[in-house]
């Protein structure tokens, strides 16, 4: 596997259980390990959750990194929001997510400026921004917009949606020839994973991979492949 390549933990807190309290734990757990493991980004993803909750759980989430970033200076991980630029702000995350149908990298730039948010993030660089794609075109278009980077998948088949065409290794290799870095997702396995980066993807991104496994085995087994 190619060196550098970047990880992404997307989260999915409703896989820890039925009682709420307990996700909420579980989740905030997992964020700490995965920070600890060096994974490069994490996107808290609870669509389902009302503003206030949200912005509760990611206010939650960034206290951990920033506890984790006093004692190693050179803590990688970086946290993103799914597509809510005002929960973003409102905590101090390092970036969005965007989907498909979402507004545009350069409207997040914009309201990022207009809010003076450089400042009050401790930067004058901008957001991180994430934007998922589905076809060749959304990730030119993800380039064009200024995003940091794009999310392309899915690759291969999803056990949870068995009936969703995966894109494949060939359009991957497409989607990969912009200049902006390429995560696959979709069906990531340590097995397939290193097929995704040798395609010329930049990294891989996934929930349960990431979820279900123990962090730092997951994170170490695929860096034995980059060597």
């Amino acid at each position: 596997m190619a060196q550098n390549c970047l990880l992404y933990y997307i989260t999915d807190r409703t896989a820890f259980g039925a009682d709420e309290l307990s996700r909420r734990r579980c989740l905030l757990q997992k964020i700490d390990e995965a920070a600890r493991a060096d994974v490069h980004y994490i996107q808290v993803r609870e669509k389902d959750l009302p503003t206030r909750a949200l912005e509760s759980l990611a206010r939650e989430a960034v206290a951990i990194l920033n506890k984790l970033r006093t004692k190693n200076r050179e803590l990688k991980t970086k946290l993103l929001i799914n597509s809510r630029v005002d929960v973003v702000l409102a905590v101090g995350a390092d970036g969005v997510h965007l989907r498909s149908d979402d507004i545009t990298s350069r409207d997040v730039k914009a309201i990022w400026k207009t809010c003076g948010a450089g400042a009050a993030h401790g930067s004058q660089l901008g957001p991180l921004i994430g934007v998922s794609c589905h076809s060749v075109k959304e990730v030119k278009q993800a380039e064009a917009d200024g995003a940091t980077f794009a999310v392309f998948g899915p690759i291969f088949e999803k056990k949870d949606a068995p009936g969703t065409q995966p894109a494949g290794l060939i359009l991957l290799r497409e989607a990969c020839k912009v200049r902006i870095p390429v995560l696959a997702l979709g069906g990531m396995t340590l097995e397939n994973a290193e097929r995704c980066v040798e395609a010329g993807a930049a990294g891989i991104a996934a929930i349960r991979l990431f979820q279900e496994n123990d962090l730092a085995t997951i994170v170490q087994r695929l860096q034995l492949h980059q060597q």
